[in-house]
């Protein structure tokens, strides 16, 4: 009579069966993740390139599940640098400053921080990705073991070689799982991206095709020039605005965002330089400025970029038959205004005509509204023994049309007050 054990242990004979089936199944997990990439523009993304190329730390914020992770993991490939994930919130501050080691004799040779196996292994490759993942769920503790690592690329006695390159990632204080407010000073160490999601590019993506990460072109015969341009354009900004130099906001939620210091500035700098040599667009350069100085400041230094564009008064009196005006109003009014105002510092008659000659020439080539301030303001700077020159006649009928409009404007405004 055979006999029978409660416990037997399962039969672990190997089953084809069972085999083929899981083969099958990695079958169809490989066909899944096959994909390609494809040349697209993508602001975020070349913004994000170009703050790799640039050695700055940078930190990806979005809602959880937009593509942070998946956007990283494609740049490392594309890029060819291994990808190092850290998930800073479930490590210990000793994992970032290192962990004590006593060797034979700490009275002479101290005792060193040993660095983590991670940050080991980046130095014997050197060279890679590093994501920091997960920091707005970081510790005060930890995001303040993390300001060394982010800004000298040092861990415990291990310097991180230079050919490594440091992304992080965040979600909102109000999204994230027992989320912290970024301290100040890791803030403000990075470049923050605001990274959001495009319906086509998410649509392609799943269907197998996603935009292509690649490190901008920089024109070497441009480097000199760029480096130069960036300089001036934020040493002009903060000499004409000094209170921009360091401003720590009041709010708590803004001090872990992007705000200026010293600091951020010099990042700034470095941006404008890598954008102008690569020949960026505005809308990345805007991207970039504003991620390491905050809205507002940078909004003014793009200001200021775009008047540093603008042509000199003196080239435009040369010659205003010839002259190139900018295409966007705000910045040709200010071209007019400014030349106006070179012939309020030096009037001459031959310089008060080549003024006439430029309005005509920009009621010709542009919005005529634009030139009524300037052209009235220019009649005021005529001396008696100044003939009238021709070309004012061409005027005429955009100033008078413009101040009828004026006026019709300001009695249908008094008509809707009387009627409230």
């Amino acid at each position: 009579m055979p006999t029978h054990t409660p416990f037997a242990e399962p039969d672990t004979a190997f089953d084809p069966a069972h085999a083929s089936r899981l083969d099958v199944a990695g079958e169809l997990l490989s066909l899944l993740r096959d994909a390609t990439t494809e040349p697209r523009p993508d602001t975020q993304l070349e913004a994000l390139t170009l703050a790799v190329a640039a050695d700055l730390p940078v930190l990806l914020w979005g809602e959880p599940g937009i593509g942070k992770t998946a956007a990283l993991t494609q740049l490392a490939d594309a890029l060819d640098l291994p990808l190092t994930t850290v998930i800073a919130s479930v490590h210990e501050p000793s994992d970032f400053s290192g962990l004590p080691v006593v060797g034979d004799d700490p009275a002479v040779h101290g005792i060193p921080m040993a660095p983590p196996d991670w940050a080991v292994r980046l130095v014997r490759a050197g060279r890679g990705l590093l994501f920091l993942d997960e920091l707005s769920t970081a510790p005060p503790a930890v995001q303040a073991a993390l300001l060394r690592l982010v800004l000298e690329r040092r861990i415990g006695a291990l310097q991180l070689p230079p050919g490594v390159r440091i992304v992080a990632a965040a979600n909102p204080r109000s999204s994230a799982a027992d989320g912290w407010e970024l301290s100040p000073p890791l803030a403000n160490r990075f470049v923050h991206l605001q990274w959001t999601h495009d319906h086509e590019v998410v649509v392609r993506g799943l269907g197998g095709t996603w935009p292509r990460a690649t490190l901008p072109q920089l024109a070497r015969e441009k480097l000199s020039e760029a480096v130069d341009f960036a300089r001036r354009a934020v040493c002009g900004l903060l000499t004409a605005r000094p209170k921009l130099v360091h401003q720590l906001p009041s709010n708590e939620a803004r001090r872990g965002g992007a705000w200026p210091s010293p600091r951020s500035w010099e990042t700034a700098l470095r941006l404008i330089a890598f954008a102008t040599a690569a020949g960026s667009s505005r809308e990345v350069l805007s991207l970039l400025v504003r991620g390491a100085v905050g809205d507002g400041p940078g909004l003014e230094l793009l200001a200021s970029l775009d008047r540093m564009d603008l042509p000199e008064p003196e080239a435009l009196l040369a010659d205003p038959a010839g002259a190139a005006l900018p295409e966007r109003g705000d910045l040709r009014q200010a071209v007019l205004d400014g030349v106006v105002a070179a012939v309020r510092n030096r009037p001459e008659k031959s310089r008060w005509d080549a003024v006439w000659a430029l309005l005509v020439r920009a009621m010709e080539t542009g919005a005529p509204d634009l030139v009524v301030v300037p052209a009235t303001t220019l009649a005021t700077l005529r001396q008696e023994n100044w003939d009238v020159p021709a070309s004012i006649e061409r005027l005429a009928g955009a100033v008078s049309l413009s101040r009828r409009a004026d006026r019709a404007a300001a009695r249908a405004a008094v008509a809707v007050k009387a009627g409230r």
